[in-house]
């Protein structure tokens, strides 16, 4: 059992011993500290938060823990109930509200659950708020409202409603043509959230046939709940099996989109911000993001294509978001299948992904397939050396820089080596001794021999008891 305490939130299994696992003392300390912290950023003894969630086993258990405390911390408390992470997000500028928490463990298993934070413009708190964050919990010094200061409580169930209007208003979301198109899709939501939002967005946007799979909200997830390849492959045989034209699976907080080809090949989970970004671009001229670890393609069609620049961040949608904002750039995301459209919203969203994604396919007038063909065709290995205690991890990432000093080297974020048509990425974990070697190539077997090679270099460096 795991209870990680980080500058995004806090995230853990449920039950176990307090201090170990997401127990009800722990979420009453993690959530009595971002109340406080939310008086102190605005100066205001009374506030307002919007609270949220997906449809995880330990969702009423943990929102009524949550809501609760809130209450007796004298803040007032708008539940979104069964929601998105996205919704939750725009919800709490809708509503004037000065943060919100989302309780989603995103992709983890079912055993997991987390409170993840926001400020009041509805995106995540940064490193150096979270560390208040973390700070306050570990003081633990509270005060809690008397009872004529009780926060009030009320529930609100527009925000997916609202959520959906404001993306098919978007002027890039084209639902007439969606309708001429006649498209026949397919959606997995893991039993999740999306089994809620996905078919009211689908109506929305004038889809003629929809078929659901894993639908039921009951937080019993179908499957791993990440939308690798891996992980869909019940999508890939029943689109063929249904004879749709796309498939769409989601994670749990609705967050993550994966797109699945009428053939039943996965277009990539990289690519899906490729192919929005190539979308937004033919009718806005801008610059793009995404972080280190995600796929050159867009780089390539941004500055060969569309003449525009592009820029790096490092890993994590807050340094995404930072980057976005430091360029002005109209479109980014993450190569996980995040989507991050500042039109609507700062946030990885894959609500906004699928409208501007079947918007895209209608215009085209070809398959799915087809378009995945015209992109720069990248594969990325994903690999890891686990080591122990005793390595110097950042020692190590020193010397592979200083060893490839003659290509270009960028190091906010671990290091990234970039060669010609190929890049590797490596980057220590936060909580393990472990060192994450992200490598892309043109060719899968190309980006597989990139990361061994990298791998035994990094062996070279280490001697044989460190691992």
């Amino acid at each position: 059992m795991t209870l990680i305490k980080s500058i995004s939130g806090f995230r853990g299994t449920i039950g176990g011993k307090e201090g170990d696992n997401l127990t009800p003392l722990d979420i009453v300390k993690f959530t009595s500290a971002f109340a406080q912290f939310i008086k102190e950023e605005t100066n205001k003894e009374r506030i307002k938060i919007v609270v949220g969630y997906d449809a995880r086993i330990s969702k009423d258990m943990v929102s009524y823990i949550v809501n609760g405390t809130l209450m007796a911390m004298g803040v007032d408390v708008i539940d979104t109930s069964l929601s998105t992470t996205p919704t939750v997000e725009m919800a709490v500028t809708c509503f004037n509200a000065d943060g919100g928490i989302i309780l989603t463990a995103s992709h983890n298993p079912k055993q997991w659950n987390a409170l993840k934070l926001l400020n009041n413009k509805g995106e995540f708190i940064n490193k150096e708020q979270g560390e208040r964050v973390l700070l306050l919990a570990e003081e633990e010094n509270f005060s809690f409202a008397q009872v004529d200061n009780l926060g009030e409580y009320r529930k609100d169930d527009t925000t997916i409603e609202k959520h959906i209007d404001k993306i098919i208003n978007l002027p890039l979301v084209d639902t007439e043509l969606i309708e001429k198109a006649n498209f026949s899709v397919i959606f997995d939501s893991v039993n999740s959230s999306g089994g809620i939002v996905l078919p009211q967005l689908l109506k929305a946007l004038k889809v003629k046939r929809i078929v659901g799979l894993n639908t039921q909200a009951n937080g019993i997830f179908a499957h791993n709940p990440e939308p690798l390849n891996e992980n869909i492959t019940e999508i890939c045989s029943k689109i063929v099996e249904q004879g749709c034209d796309v498939g769409f699976v989601v994670d749990p907080d609705v967050d993550r989109l994966a797109i699945v080809c009428e053939n039943g090949e996965p277009f990539v989970e990289e690519y899906t911000l490729v192919s929005i970004a190539d979308y937004v671009l033919s009718n806005r001229k801008g610059n793009t993001v995404s972080n280190l670890s995600s796929t050159m393609a867009l780089k390539d069609i941004t500055e060969n294509k569309y003449n525009q620049h592009y820029f790096a961040s490092a890993v994590g949608e807050v340094n995404v978001i930072e980057k976005m904002k430091e360029h002005s750039a109209i479109i980014g995301g993450e190569g996980n299948g995040g989507i991050i459209y500042p039109e609507l919203h700062y946030g990885r969203d894959a609500l906004v992904g699928i409208a501007l994604f079947l918007t895209l396919l209608a215009k085209k007038k070809m398959k799915c397939s087809e378009l995945k063909a015209t992109y720069p065709q990248y594969f990325i290995s994903k690999n890891k050396i686990e080591l122990n205690n005793t390595i110097n991890v950042d020692d190590i990432l020193k010397k592979m820089a200083e060893k490839y000093s003659n290509n270009e080297i960028i190091t906010i974020d671990g290091v990234k080596i970039i060669f010609n048509n190929s890049w590797v990425h490596l980057r220590k974990s936060n909580t393990e001794p472990i060192i994450r070697i992200y490598s892309e190539s043109k060719t899968k077997e190309d980006a597989d021999n990139l990361a061994l090679k990298i791998i035994e270099e990094i062996k070279q460096l280490t001697p044989p008891s460190g691992f």
